[in-house]
């Protein structure tokens, strides 16, 4: 009678264990990224049970305070060291080229053409990421447009000849070659203080992320003009997922698919408030009020992102690609190729 209550009690311990022995490690967006880090990721993640609706404890670093560099973030994926990792599209596309064909220079030069081209070639890339970094990819959303912001002043992409510009990506750093830049690859959190020394003379990313991390307070000018979205996502390591029962699964990625569409929303918001900030006009709800110099963009400025997309980022592209993954330039093709009439 001893033996079965003790074995009883055993199977119900270990019932209770396994239900609540959910643990998830989360390495977050950069803090001096800006406010869908601060005002959407961190608060989502340290409210995840509550959120997906399920009994797990998430412990949420963002990567900056981890001290890891964002160009680190799919190898930390594959390591295991963290179980889902908010992956920084732009940085970790050296690791995983097939990630930036979500978001070639001239690809999404609003949100609609973004979703549209994502929803597309998602799958494609989910797979390349399984395959060479055992990991899932739960879903991505923009960071926003990425526009040029400049110490010296000027007047559209042609005066960025001779300039150093701070690049996310190589798609990026083929187009300001076009105009005699050379593109800089720099960790986000480098980027205030190398344009105030002059490491840099110029640096590309969204409005949001560039008021959050002070760029106004040491260039002049912004160039309005969307070269990319810059997406992001989420990404989980395949044997913590495997780990899950199929209802918890459910549950993480229907937790992670309500993020995703609340950040979408919130990044086209964040975009025109940050523009507004930047440059001191009114309505600035989320920012600093600033005063720089917003250049009307020209026709010739929107027709040289247009054609880049054939004339230079795409092949530059397609021939990184394809080293690391041979039917990359079919599988785009086929998919987001065929949107485009290509």
């Amino acid at each position: 009678m001893h033996r079965l209550f003790a074995t009883t009690a055993l199977v119900c311990a270990a019932s209770i264990a396994t239900a609540q022995d959910v643990s998830l490690r989360v390495l977050g967006q950069p803090v001096g990224s800006g406010l869908i880090q601060q005002q959407k990721e961190q608060p989502f993640f340290e409210d995840f049970a509550a959120k997906a609706d399920m009994d797990v404890s998430v412990e949420y670093l963002p990567v900056d305070v981890a001290g890891i560099p964002d160009t680190d973030g799919m190898r930390v994926l594959r390591t295991g060291l963290f179980d889902i990792v908010s992956v920084r599209g732009p940085q970790v596309s050296r690791d995983e080229p097939t990630m930036l064909g979500l978001d070639l220079v001239g690809l999404n030069p609003d949100y609609a053409s973004g979703k549209a081209h994502t929803d597309a070639f998602l799958p494609v890339v989910d797979a390349a990421v399984q395959e060479r970094f055992n990991a899932k990819l739960l879903g991505v959303w923009p960071a926003g447009p990425q526009v040029v912001f400049c110490k010296p002043e000027i007047t559209g992409l042609a005066d960025l000849e001779g300039l150093k510009v701070r690049v996310g990506d190589q798609s990026a750093a083929a187009f300001v070659a076009q105009f005699g830049a050379t593109g800089v690859p720099l960790p986000f959190g480098e980027v205030q203080q190398s344009l105030a020394r002059g490491v840099v003379d110029c640096a590309i990313t969204g409005p949001s992320s560039a008021n959050s991390a002070g760029w106004p307070e040491v260039t002049t000018t912004v160039l309005p003009i969307a070269l990319q979205l810059a997406m992001n996502g989420y990404a989980m390591n395949l044997d913590s997922w495997n780990k899950l029962t199929e209802e918890q699964q459910g549950k993480v990625s229907g937790a992670i698919d309500s993020l995703v569409s609340d950040v979408w929303a919130y990044s086209e918001e964040l975009y025109a408030d940050a523009m507004n900030c930047n440059t001191g006009q009114e309505p600035c709800e989320h920012g600093t009020p600033y005063s720089l110099t917003a250049v009307e963009v020209s026709e010739a400025d929107l027709k040289a992102v247009s054609d880049a997309l054939v004339g230079s980022s795409l092949p530059a592209w397609t021939k990184q690609c394809n080293a690391v993954n041979e039917s990359c330039e079919a599988d785009w093709m086929a998919t987001v190729g065929a949107k485009l009439g290509l």
